[in-house]
């Protein structure tokens, strides 16, 4: 295929990342408060689900399934040598994923049916368009990452038939959060120590990150057979047993990616601290057959610490480094994000009175806002204007990404 090296439509369709994590975040931004008034009784929700389920599925296959689309349009690229997607199918894609979240909040008033086959086209052509271009690419090892992003698709399918038959989707709740944690799992064991590595080196530093082998491999295995467990049946002693040992495991795992000495760095230690999440959590879902912790705790340490957490720090590092920015966090993104993992301790609280009046929920649904909120002012433009370039004679920048050649974009 000829390369195509031009593009002079609108920058926001330039490159994958820049619809999908600016639509994450308007969308992190406004439904969580919304969801709040929802739970308060002061808003009522008139789409296909129950009003929890609607809030949960919002935040997996709404927020979730567009940052997953965002790092797939700009990492499979990289992986194929093929320019990425962009133009008039970037922005169709991006009006089916907005068509999915008015549909899901009866907006388009269609009928249960009608939500789930509007809401379930757009992973499924997420899916399509990264197959086509790894197989023209010829780029078969990476074709495993279809697998967690088709039982991705597969568990959002589940999630609107169990609320069509069962009247809410008890299970596909649990099995949208344990497709994201392994996706986390999986992503997040390539690129935390290989960032980690990379950084280290530039320091001086003689530490290293432990090299991807057979343990990865086990703490994987063991991360699926526990969060398949926890899926079925997450009251089962057996299922609670096998989450703490899966929850020890990935902390050892994390502990051999040298976090701590990527302290100085906050937008490297952010990927530590918020993988950190996925063994507490794991620990929290595997304390509940014994009754040492509430169901509640762990879907919440895992949703919005884990799930949460790792989007926003992935989006944060993708949209600096493909719009030319310095990878440095600042102040205000460093904020953004421990305000985000403050919602996730300060959910744990639930409806118990903390200040003021103020619940743990409502507080919790402050911090989230407000982290989303800072994340958005400082990379909402970013996401809208051209990628900054080296300067030429006479003050213009050079070409970015969106006017270069595939193989000259930088993996995320």
């Amino acid at each position: 295929m000829a390369a195509r090296t031009d593009y002079s439509g609108p920058v926001l369709f330039s490159f994958g990342f820049r619809p999908f994590f600016l639509g994450a975040c308007l969308f992190a931004l406004a439904v969580i408060p919304a969801w709040l008034l929802i739970w308060q009784g002061k808003l009522e929700y008139r789409g296909p689900f129950v009003a929890t389920d609607w809030h949960i599925h919002e935040m997996l296959f709404g927020y979730g399934a567009a940052v997953v689309a965002g790092f797939l349009f700009t990492a499979v690229p990289n992986w194929t040598g093929r320019m990425p997607a962009r133009g008039w199918p970037l922005a169709l894609l991006s009006g089916l994923w907005l068509l999915g979240r008015l549909a899901a909040a009866g907006w388009l008033g269609l009928p249960p049916l009608g939500v789930m086959v509007v809401d379930c086209a757009f992973l499924a052509a997420v899916i399509a368009m990264i197959a086509r271009e790894i197989i023209a690419g010829e780029n078969w090892r990476n074709l495993k990452v279809l697998v967690p992003v088709t039982l991705l698709g597969v568990a959002n399918a589940c999630f609107h038939i169990e609320a069509m038959t069962e009247g809410a989707a008890d299970v596909s709740r649990r099995l949208g959060i344990a497709v994201l944690i392994f996706l986390i799992m999986l992503i997040g064991g390539r690129i935390i120590p290989s960032f980690t590595r990379n950084w280290l080196a530039k320091q001086g530093s003689e530490k290293r990150p432990v090299p991807f082998g057979k343990f990865d491999a086990v703490t994987l295995v063991s991360g699926a057979a526990a969060l398949l467990a926890w899926t079925a049946a997450p009251w089962s002693a057996v299922s609670g047993a096998l989450l703490l040992l899966a929850g020890l495991l990935h902390a050892l795992r994390l502990a051999r990616w040298c976090g701590l000495a990527s302290l100085r760095e906050p937008l490297l230690f952010m990927l530590h601290a918020a993988y950190a999440m996925i063994p507490a959590g794991l620990a929290a879902a595997g304390a509940v057959p014994f009754g040492l912790l509430a169901p509640a705790a762990a879907g919440h340490i895992l949703g919005i610490g884990a799930i949460g957490g790792m989007t926003l720090a992935v989006m944060m590092r993708a949209t600096m480094g493909h719009s030319g920015r310095p990878l440095v966090a600042g102040p205000l993104l460093a904020t953004s994000f421990a305000l985000v993992l403050g919602a996730a301790a300060l959910r744990l609280a639930g409806s118990a009175e903390l200040a003021a009046e103020w619940d743990g929920i409502s507080i919790a649904a402050g911090l989230w806002t407000a982290g989303f909120a800072l994340m958005l002012a400082k990379t909402g433009p970013w996401l809208v204007t051209r990628r900054l370039g080296p300067k030429k004679a006479g003050g213009k920048q050079e070409p970015g990404p969106e006017h270069a050649p595939a193989a000259s974009v930088k993996p995320v």
